[in-house]
């Protein structure tokens, strides 16, 4: 693991978000993937030119002798990339998320697909960013898609112009590819929702009772380190101060205001994973998770708690899933029925609890 201070210019910039957090026993990591250094290298955010219209009246009311101000500016936007990921040769998903630590967003979503259930199941995977028009011809080149031909080429590449693309191209075990086969679809991902693209309730509802604590209860012989997870619920003092920690290493979002976090603390130490999409940050929280087999008690997300982050986290087996704004009513009620501690409105100096009220 290394850490390194961040020093994140707000400029066109690359963007490092690990630092570390003197004020504090606990050091706030980012995790760095050793196996392609390219993926430290993606751009987070880029510059754009804007123009800023606000009132000089402090109160903002423009009938109280306010003239108007127009300021032009440099604002930092986060990247949104369209994500393709390709599955022992099959094209499964595309997703828009950000471009950073690509394998734990690919192995988090593989497992919330439940395509794989343990890390070692990804053989080998590699990134490819199509950057321009001759990788873009090399990546048609190399597809299996017979309906492509030098024109449909040539009008995909004025389609695709405004848009980060990057290729993702994982291979698993035998046993994960018959899964494929059985599950094979196409999924146009979407930023705001993590289910877009299902087809079928039994898909997008999935009976997720072998997750829950009393069927685990009775496994934890055969499933190491399960019974070493502290399912307590935590308490206010804690969840404040994971916030606090938080707040001071989200870099990208007070950069851009445009992304989520799911984080974590093992070992003393804060695991920070952004996103543009909330369920993309907690599917890289599931892989880097599932990487380094780490047991995780609690996970705050920065979002709300909608219901495929909830399945995700019963999926994962986390005890806590902990949110800065409200959970939906079908969150908690999954939430209930499968054993998940719920808490939402972390924010100033209060909590609510959801769910497991008879254990706080």
């Amino acid at each position: 693991m290394i850490t390194i201070e961040d020093n994140a210019e707000q400029s066109d910039a690359f963007i490092d978000p690990t630092m570390i957090d003197n004020s504090t026993s606990t050091k706030i990591v980012t995790p760095e993937l050793s196996n392609d250094d390219r993926l430290s290298e993606t751009p987070l955010a880029r510059s754009h030119l804007a123009q800023k219209h606000h009132y000089s009246s402090i109160n903002n009311n423009p009938n109280h002798d306010s003239h108007l101000q127009i300021e032009p500016q440099s604002t930092s936007l986060a990247v949104e990339a369209a994500i393709s990921i390709i599955i022992n040769g099959i094209h499964y998903a595309v997703l828009m998320a950000s471009p950073h630590q690509l394998e734990y967003l690919a192995v988090g979503f593989l497992f919330s697909e439940g395509l794989i259930q343990y890390s070692h199941e990804l053989l080998d995977w590699e990134v490819t960013h199509l950057a321009d028009i001759a990788s873009y011809q090399q990546f048609a080149q190399d597809s299996s898609d017979e309906d492509l031909d030098s024109v449909s080429i040539e009008q995909s590449l004025e389609q695709f112009q405004d848009y980060d693309i990057y290729v993702v191209e994982l291979i698993l075990s035998q046993r994960c590819h018959q899964r494929i086969q059985a599950q094979k679809r196409q999924l146009a991902g979407r930023t705001g929702c993590g289910m877009c693209g299902i087809t079928g309730l039994t898909q997008a509802l999935p009976d997720l009772s072998a997750y829950s604590p009393d069927h685990l209860h009775h496994e934890h012989n055969r499933q190491k380190g399960i019974n070493d997870i502290q399912t307590a619920a935590p308490s206010l003092d804690s969840l404040l101060a994971l916030r606090q920690q938080v707040d001071a290493a989200q870099h990208t979002h007070q950069l851009t205001g445009a992304v989520h976090a799911a984080s974590t603390i093992h070992n003393q130490q804060l695991y920070l994973f952004e996103d543009v999409g909330r369920h993309n940050a907690l599917d890289k929280l599931i892989g880097w998770q599932l990487r380094q087999k780490a047991d995780v008690s609690c996970v705050l997300m920065t979002s709300r708690l909608s219901i495929e982050l909830v399945q995700k986290s019963i999926r994962s087996q986390i005890p806590w899933l902990v949110g800065m704004s409200a959970p939906t009513s079908t969150a908690v009620r999954v939430a209930e029925r499968y054993g998940l501690g719920l808490a939402g409105f972390l924010r100033d100096n209060r909590v609510t609890y959801y769910t497991k009220q008879d254990n706080i």
